[in-house]
Order: C-alpha cells, then structure tokens, then sequence
C-alpha cells in the first residue's frame, strides 16, 4: 500500500485503486500518521493538529473514533496502537513526502557531484509526486507544510541549476520569471534568472533583473544582496563568459554576528564542547539546559565560535515582552526595520521578514537565555526550522524549549574532587578556582589547595559562584573566603560591572530563577528546603503539600535536579530558598510534617529489617538516612523529644546494621541532652534505645553513666519488648545474659505463641551464649545451629550472622580453629551482603585470631588491619579494641614488645567500658598487659 499526502491525502491499494477513507479527519489522521511513517506519534500532537491548539472537550474519545474508521479503511494491522499514541505500520519510502525527500537529496547530490543530467532527471521525478498543496487535510499541521514546501522550492532551484549546466538559459527564462515573481525574495531564483538571461545574451535585462532583486531586499528586508546574488551581478559586470557555463560563486567571508571574543580562558567543559558539537551534527536544535550560573552562554559560545559556517547570536535577556522575540532576532541579523513610503508601519511583519530572509540560508542561530520567553522563542525556533532547511538553532535555557526534534544536553556544574582527593586540581572546578585566583596574583597551591576544593564544592561546582569567589581574592585570603561562605549571598556580591544585572551577583543569579517561577512553584521551591538527603516525589508531595507534578516542574527549569528517581537542590538554590521560607512564616509546619512523614518511614521500615525485604529496605534507608537524621536533630532543637525518641528508636536497627554508631550516638546525645532521667510516659522502650544509641561502642561520660546506671534498674534483664523488637538485642549487648537460664526459658516459652519470628530466633542465639558462658559447649552448639536455621529461613542476613559468629567463637574456644575460620568467611559473605561494617569488622578480628592460630600470621595481620581501619570508619570502639589486642599479640609472637605495650594500650583506651559485649576484648587487653610485664620484669 502507498500514501500520498502531497495534495489531498490518498491511499492506494496494490492494484493503485484508492481506498475509501471516509471524511476529512480521516483524511487528516492519516496525512499525520504518513507523515512519521514507522514511528509512534503522539496522541496529544495528533489532537492539536486535528483539532487545533485548544481541542475541544472529549477530543481524546473523538481521536480514537478517527482511528477506529481510519483501522477499518487501512486493516487493522496498518494502524497500530501504543501506549505513547499511535503507528502506521508502513516503510517510510511508500509515503510521497519521504519518497520526495530521499530523491531531491540524491538529485542534490548528483548536481553536486557534476552530473546535470542524472540530477535533473531524479529532481522531476521528485517534483512530479507533487499533486497540490502539501498536508492539505491537516490544516493545524502548518510548520511541517511550510516546511515540505521549503524543500520543494529548494527542488525546483537545484532542478533549474541543473538545466542551466546543461545550457538550456532560452527556455528557462519565462519559468523564472514567473517564480521570481511568486517569490520575490528568493535570491538565489533571481541570480539564476539572471545567469538565464545572460546566456540568452540578455546582459542588460539581466542587470535590471538585479537592480530589481536588490530594491526589494531592501525595501521588504532591509539587507543587501547575499553572495550569490552579488557575485552573479560582478559576473554580468565583468561579461565574464564562465557566467554562462558555470555556477557562480564567491568565497564570502564568514559571519560571526554578536559573537563577541571571549576575555579568559575556557577551563573544564572539553567533553561538553565535544558534545554540543557532535549534537549540532545530528541535530537541527540542540538546546543546553541547567541551572543559573552553570555556564551554559559561555558553553554555547565557544562552540559557536568551533562551528563552521554563518552564526548569529541573539541576546533574549534584554528581551521582556514575547511579542519582541523575533524583532531581537531581526535586530541581531542587522535586518533593518523598513517601513512603507507613507506608512508608520513595517512592510512585512517581522516572522515573515525573518522565513524570507533565513529561507535558503545556512546559519547557526544562537538564542541565548530563552527561560524568561520559553514559549516564545519556542513557538519562533519551531516555524524557522520547518520553514528554512539550512537552519540550525543552539538554544541555552533553565529549561527545555519543548518542541519535537530538540535535542537537550544538560550542562552541570563542574565535577568537584571528593574529600579525600589525592590532586584536587584535577578536577574542573578546583582549575577554574585556580586560573581565575591566578588572574589576581593568588596562587592556588598545596597550603591552601584544600580550602579552594572546600570551597568549590560549598558553591556546587557552579561556574559564576567560583569565579565570583576568586574574585573577592584581590581584597581577601583564600582563608578569610572559605570562612565567609556561611553567607555566600553577602560575600559574593561583586561581579563584573559589565556582566548582565542577574550575572553581577550570585542572589540575582537564583532570584532570577527565583522570579520565573509561578506561586506553587514557589511555595513548592521553599518547602524543600527541609530535606536534607533530597526527597522523592512521595515524599515532596506529603511534606510540601502539593501534587508531584509541581516538582516535576522545578526539575524541568533546573531548581531542582532528577537523580535517580531522587529529587536535589544545590545548596546555593536551597540557602536562598530557606530564606524565602523563613520570610513566608512556614518553618515550623514544614519542619513537623517534614518530622511526622520520616516518622512514618522509620516506623514501617522498622518492621520489614528483619525480614527478607530487608536489602530493600536498607537501601530505602541508605536514600533517606540524612532526612532521619535531619528529622531527630529538629526534634531535640526544638523540645519535640518524644517525637524524636520514637523516630530515633526506630531508625536504631537500620544504624546499627549500617555501622553509624558515631552519628547516630550524636543524635541522642543531643535529644536526651534537655530531658530528665524519668522517660516520657508510655515512651520507655524508647527513651532505652535512645540511651543504649548514645552509648555506642565509646567510653560514656558521668551524666550517661548515670542513665545507664539507672536504665539497668528501669528495665529487667529478661525484658521482652512490645513495640522495639530490636531492643532485646541492645539490652543484653549492655547488660549482658541473664545468670538464670531456665527461668529466662520458661519465659521465652510461656510467650512463645506471641512471640515474632524474629524474637524466637534471637531467644535461641540467647540461650546459645548462655550456655557456652556455664560450659554447656554441644548445647550451645546445637542452639546456635536453630538459630542460623530459624534466621536463614526469615532471610534475616544480620541474624545469621549473629549466629555464625556465635558458632565460629565457639569453634575457636574449642580450639577447632579451621572450623573457626571457615564460619568467619561465611559470616564475612553474609554481613557483606548486607553492607555491615560492624560486623565485618568482627568477622574479620575472628578470622584473623583463627588464622594465627594456625600460623598465618601475615594473613592474621592484614585482617586485623582491615577490621581496625572499618571500625575506625564507622566509630566502633569495642571493635577498634579487638583489632589493636590482636596485633599486639602478634607483635608480642615476633618479639616486638614495645609495639605490642603500644597496640594494647590503644586498645584499652577504645574499649568501652560499660558494654556487656566488649568483657572478652578487656579480658584480652588486660593478660597482654599483664604477659609483657612479667616479660619486662624478668629483665
């Protein structure tokens, strides 16, 4: 089957017969599905081409009723449907518009490639598919008409170019005439009437032909004639006899117009460069987006002075009313704003003086700071482009024009050296910082290297925001800048006088950003400036108030940034915006329902960690462990301790998992800081968690002593919890087992039928470390054994890695050290999987201590010092303490007794001293000390 849409839209049968369509929306449908032959249009860019801008209501019902007649015309098979819209099955070269396409190409190619003959005998057969009016059944669909008609009068030209280098000037001279008066501006129409005429031996008529064309390019444009033109004139002139042979042509100087030479140097975007330019290629618009001060004008710049060819930039910022955008362009062109003699009025309105002047022109347009008039200069960049073949837009914006064929390329702020960079000044931003410190004579270098990497990454990596720090070094040290950057706003508030207003100051490159929002728009902007690790769409809405497609938005004009499915601020948008939410009054209700929604989180995630779904859930966690954190330490600021006892005491399992035992230690410290020694009512599992929290894994001080002293005495040391599942598992970490070990079985037993899965588990690795404690080793054993089982099956990773530990220390203790070792491993992979640092560590210290016993004391030590270094990451002190004892005792094996008093002092001085769970790790500390004293005093 074949499709004409170039003329009334037909569908011809295998037989050639057409096929009955039905009415015009029929006819429509099918002129905008040929159109995009193989591939999937849009059921929204068909309704507005069908019905208009503004369908009526119900158009979605009435479109599917189209394509229901239309399937019923075609065969089901022809119209296919999408979630996206819908298809017409078909290959692109049994359309008329695309067959037209692909030979007026090869016939451009062929004129080119000096072969007249086969180039006019491919371009008639292009111009022959015509029929009438192009897309005449899609009256909406005006740019991709005008578009097809562009081509077809570039056609027509190539074909008469063709026939003139085949010497047939006499008979060409009525067609042309005829053309260059349907249309007037066409240059390059006029210069071959005039090579016609010229051959004809009509040089003086071809001379009036001239004057002609270049009265009317001033009259209705206001510009000169263009190179063709011009050099087809010098021809006739010079009664040059090439003219009659050959194509003119001239070597015109390329046009940079309102590209200005850049002042300093281009540091840090070479792969963006690259990209715009392989863009620019592949593309016809390409536009950058990103945030204010991101440095998409200066990227766009530079590639615009990379590119070959005419360019023109157009500066939008000045630009405030829509209606102005395409008399910027105009302006930019240096097309004069001719008038009518006794008229005020322009001779053609400026999109139609802009379609003729760019009609057959090949130029790189550059609309630069397009956020202010998106839709203006949209709806203006989609008509030049159908309209004018040899026209490329690079468009920069904060955010996309939105028009079909765009090409988006994000540009980011510089990518910045992570803390523990090895050279900062490898990183674009740190350069930048350098290259501008080095124009006012402050050089960057190792003594102040890391205040410019702090600096860079306090300004996000933003190009303006570095540049107008390395500013302020004529008057300041780097010091005295990275010390001020609490108010960024006040510090970077001197730019380059001759910079844009919104350019000259980092508040006015966020406030104009800040002004282009609508109020939803900003009230959403404000609002998330409580989220502190970012926030997902569900969140946003719940805590902001408003839907999710308001975030949506602030992503699409680069507020925020998507990562992920996560949603950012940069922190120079978000102290600007927590301004305006400390202005609007709402702090404190945003802060609470900011509370209540990570209270939900904790409360729901709390009761999935120890199950199967637990990775998930961790990795949930991991997303929003800043937000849990940002949560409790409002709470404690704000007297809102019971609100951050519960988010904190349900957070504590997740932290312990992780190994955050230094931060999360910090946060309770902080909520229990203001409160009494009695807990909240109803709140005491809480308010035990909260202090067993805050004395994680390091020695306590006297006020949390005290608390610990008296949790002892609030709590039983056979307490079975009834909303903290976990708080078993803390409990006798502190306290330790209880010494009666049948009555903490009958009591297991009387609440067995209550007691979760989980609980069960543990009971038993309970009872296992009860019963090695009083010697009952295969007891023990088996104890453990049901409790590995009983975790396997829940797919509770952090249980069975209890439980495997509690195997391998009883294996070592029984000097089974082989065995010992492998339950290490087996711990190690299983921890591992879970990403638990702590009890990685753990794992190791037992691995290392069975592997010295069988004489691998370089494996030994390269466990000790892995474990040591983990704990030290995470602020584990008993584990820290296990480490050092272990290397001491093997420095003691090599003789080295000086290292060893060393490793077991430092160990002593991490091993907590209140912790049930470090006895074992003192005990060791305590007979290393005491062997190496026994050595020194034999000496």
């Amino acid at each position: 089957m074949r499709f004409e849409i170039l003329g009334p839209a037909r569908a011809l049968g295998e037989d050639g017969e057409p096929v009955a369509l039905g009415g015009p929306r029929v006819r429509g449908l099918l002129t905008l599905l040929a159109l995009d032959a193989g591939r999937v249009v849009g059921t929204e860019r068909l309704a507005a081409a069908l019905y208009g801008p503004q369908p009526p209501e119900g158009v979605a019902n009435a479109l599917q009723a189209q394509v229901s007649r239309l399937r019923r015309a075609l065969g089901k098979d022809r119209v296919e449907f999408h979630p996206a819209g819908y298809r017409l099955a078909a290959d692109p070269q049994d359309v008329d518009a695309h067959r037209f396409e692909r030979l007026a190409g090869d016939g451009r190619l062929a004129l080119g490639a000096g072969d007249p003959r086969r180039a006019t005998s491919l371009l008639r057969e292009a111009l022959a598919l015509w029929r009438g009016a192009p897309l005449s059944d899609a009256p909406h669909a005006e740019a991709a008409a005008a578009g097809l008609e562009e081509l077809r009068l570039a056609a027509v030209e190539d074909r008469v170019q063709a026939d003139l280098e085949l010497g047939a000037h006499r008979e060409l001279v009525a067609e042309l005439r005829r053309l260059t008066a349907a249309h007037p501006l066409r240059e390059r129409m006029r210069a071959q009437l005039m090579r016609a005429l010229y051959g004809s031996g009509r040089q003086a008529e071809a001379l009036t032909a001239y004057a002609d064309a270049r009265r009317i390019l001033d009259e209705e444009l206001g510009v000169e004639p263009g190179a063709e033109l011009a050099a087809a004139h010098l021809a006739v002139l010079r009664a040059d006899p090439s003219l009659a042979t050959t194509v003119a042509t001239t070597v015109a100087a390329v046009s940079r117009q309102g590209l200005r030479a850049q002042l300093t140097s281009f540091v840090g975007r070479a792969e963006e460069l690259r990209q715009v330019g392989a863009q620019l290629e592949a593309a016809r618009l390409v536009t950058l987006i990103g945030p204010g001060g991101a440095g998409k004008t200066r990227l766009a710049m530079e590639a615009a002075e990379r590119t070959t060819g005419d360019v023109c930039v157009v500066q939008l910022a000045p630009v405030t009313d829509p209606a102005d955008v395409p008399k910027a362009v105009l302006a930019a062109l240096d097309i004069r704003d001719t008038r009518l003699s006794g008229h005020d009025r322009p001779a053609v309105d400026p999109v139609a003086r802009l379609l003729a002047a760019l009609a057959d022109r090949a130029l790189l347009l550059v609309l630069d700071n397009c956020e202010h008039l998106v839709a203006a200069a949209a709806e203006l960049t989609d008509l030049l482009l159908a309209s004018c073949p040899a026209l490329r837009v690079l468009a920069t914006s904060r955010e996309a024009l939105g028009i079909t064929g765009e090409s988006l390329l994000p540009v980011a702020p510089l990518r910045l050296p992570p803390p523990d960079a090895a050279n900062p000044l490898d990183y674009p931003a740190v350069r930048l910082f350098a290259d501008r410190a080095a124009a006012v004579r402050q050089p960057v270098d190792e003594t102040n290297l890391a205040q410019v990497a702090g600096i860079c990454r306090a300004l996000d990596g933003l190009p303006l925001a570095i540049e107008l720090a390395a500013a302020r070094l004529r008057t300041m040290s780097v010091g005295d800048v990275a010390a001020r950057l609490d108010d960024r706003f006040r510090l970077l508030a001197r730019g380059s006088r001759t910079a844009l207003p919104r350019h000259q100051t980092l508040r006015a490159v966020v406030a104009w950003s800040w002004d282009l929002l609508d109020e939803r728009e900003q009230r959403m902007a404000r609002r998330l400036t409580v989220f502190v690790g970012g926030a997902t769409p569900d969140s946003a809405e719940r805590v902001c108030g408003l839907p999710e497609e308001v975030l949506f938005s602030l992503a699409e004009k680069s507020l925020v940034e998507a990562v992920d499915g996560r949603y950012w601020m940069m922190e120079t948008i978000r102290a600007f915006c927590a301004e305006k939410l400390a202005e609007s009054g709402e702090t404190e209700v945003v802060r609470e329902a900011h509370a209540d929604c990570y209270l939900a989180l904790a409360v729901e995630a709390d009761g999935h960690m120890r199950k199967a779904e637990q990775l998930e859930w961790l990795a949930r966690l991991d997303e929003e462990s800043d937000n849990l954190a940002a949560a409790v330490r409002w709470s404690a600021e704000t007297g809102r301790q019971e609100l951050g006892l519960r988010i904190l005491a349900h957070s504590a399992y997740y932290w312990w998992m992780r190994g955050h035992r230094g931060t999360s230690a910090n946060l309770a410290d902080g909520l229990i800081a203001d409160m009494g020694s009695t807990p909240p009512e109803g709140l005491e599992e809480e308010y035990a968690m909260c202090v067993l929290v805050a004395a994680w894994g390091r020695q306590p001080g006297d006020e949390l002593r005290a608390r610990l002293d008296k949790l002892r005495r609030l709590l039983p040391i056979a307490y079975l919890p009834t909303r903290l599942e976990s708080l078993t598992m803390m409990l006798s970490m502190f306290t330790g087992p209880p010494d009666d070990y049948e009555s903490l079985q009958k009591l297991v037993a009387h609440h067995s039928d209550t007691l979760p899965p989980w609980s069960r588990a543990l009971a038993h690795c309970g009872f296992a470390f009860m019963l090695q404690i009083i010697g009952r080793g295969d007891e023990a054993r088996a104890e453990f054994e049901l409790s590995l089982t009983a975790f396997q099956a829940l797919g509770e990773r952090w249980g069975a890695t209890l439980a495997l530990g509690g195997l391998g220390e009883l294996a070592y203790e029984q000097g089974d050290y082989a065995a010992s070792r492998d339950l290490a491993d087996q711990g190690l992979r299983t921890s591992g999987e879970l990403g638990a640092k702590a009890d990685m560590a753990e794992c190791l210290c037992l691995r290392a201590d069975s592997v010295a016993r069988l004489g691998d004391l370089d494996g030994a030590r390269v466990d000790y010092l892995r474990a040591a270094e983990m704990a030290r990451r995470i602020g584990s002190g008993d584990t820290m303490a296990r480490a050092h004892v272990g290397l001491g005792e093997l420095a003691m094996l090599r003789g080295d007794r000086d290292e060893a008093r060393a490793l077991m002092e430092q160990a002593l001085a991490e091993c907590p001293g209140d912790w049930y769970s470090a006895g074992e790790v003192r005990a060791r500390i305590q007979a290393g000390l005491t062997e190496l004293g026994e050595i020194v005093s034999e000496r």
